[in-house]
């Protein structure tokens, strides 16, 4: 199992929305094929076929736990999966 495979079960679990490295979280959705623009420390991704506009910013080195969620959210409605290969 690759180490993106295991960040979406993490995730999807949704034990741990604190425990997640903004790192990975944001590594995550680009290799998910999503858009990155960064406006200071606002990281804000979007993907063709997907409504939503993610607008994610660290806390400290982590991820905000709502964010986490939203993020959550969207793997869950588009059935997003991590490419193989990782």
């Amino acid at each position: 199992m690759g180490k993106y495979t295991k960040l979406i079960q993490h995730i999807l679990s949704g034990r741990a929305d604190g425990n997640i490295a903004f790192a990975e979280l944001r590594h995550l959705l680009l290799r998910l094929g999503f858009n990155e623009r960064i406006r200071g420390d606002h990281h804000i991704f979007t993907k063709p076929g997907i409504d939503e506009i993610l607008n994610l910013q660290p806390k400290g080195s982590m991820a905000k736990p709502y964010q986490v969620k939203q993020v959550r959210n969207l793997l869950l409605r588009y059935k997003l999966e991590a490419n193989h290969g990782e």
